[in-house]
């Protein structure tokens, strides 16, 4: 027998992990090249645990959020009331023109009725019932 055999065959499992890892990597048959073999199993993996807050720290957090969320309702609120008032102003304004408008209108009344039926159609859109 050849002495290289026979140390591999009664060697500890150190030595055959070794002569594992020399081994080298064949083409894989996915044809993947660029994956690389799994060393570690994910339970041997060592995890951080993740950052827990205290208590009290959670309820001043949960309350700043809540006054923040307070303080962008009112500006909001403010803002669509702001808006209203400005529409509602915008309409009384125009409501008050046409009322000046209509007062200040020179009105000449129709007492010959046959008169409207000799005027052209320009002449007839002009004219308003009131």
């Amino acid at each position: 027998m050849l002495p290289d055999m026979s140390a591999s065959q009664t060697g500890s499992p150190v030595d055959s992990a070794i002569l594992l890892k020399n081994i080298p990597r064949g083409r894989p048959k996915s044809g993947r090249l660029w994956k690389t073999t799994r060393t570690n199993r994910y339970s041997e993996i060592k995890k951080d645990k993740p950052l827990r807050s205290s208590w009290s720290e959670k309820m001043a957090r949960k309350a700043e959020q809540k006054s923040v969320k307070n303080l962008e309702k009112e500006l909001k609120e403010g803002r669509t009331k702001e808006l209203e008032e400005k529409r509602k102003r915008q309409e009384e304004k125009k409501k008050r023109k046409m009322e000046n408008e209509k007062k200040s209108e020179i009105v000449q009344t129709i007492k010959n009725t046959a008169k409207i039926k000799r005027m052209k159609k320009k002449q007839l859109r002009q004219i308003e019932k009131r």
